[in-house]
């Protein structure tokens, strides 16, 4: 099991953990919502919990609880501009489905 994050995520995950002074990574995760059933989420981690798995890319730490992990296996974290607007995007091959608005996803 695997999660990886392109070096453009990296960077810009490095930068805000900088700006903000402490942390140990990110945390993805996904949590039960919207039309499709399962949404990413993303929050600052300044502690590693015991049964977290970390997978390490760039040197920024990517922290996974293990419930997560069966949705989020084999995922690539990449941080993408796009015209005026930027933000994370997640390349899951687990996804079989996505709501029309693009904010859940099933697998």
């Amino acid at each position: 099991m695997a999660i990886s994050m392109t070096e453009a995520a990296a960077l810009h995950v490095r930068r805000s953990l900088e700006g903000r002074g402490k942390g140990e990574g990110i945390r993805l995760g996904v949590r039960t919502t919207g039309c499709s059933g399962l949404a990413y989420v993303l929050e600052f981690v300044d502690e590693v919990g015991a049964e977290d798995e970390v997978f390490e890319n760039f040197g920024v730490k990517v922290i996974i609880d293990p419930k997560s992990l069966a949705y989020l296996d084999g995922t690539e974290l990449d941080f993408v501009r796009e015209g005026l607007n930027e933000g994370f995007k997640f390349n899951n091959p687990n996804v079989r489905g996505e709501c029309g608005c693009g904010e859940s996803f099933n697998v």
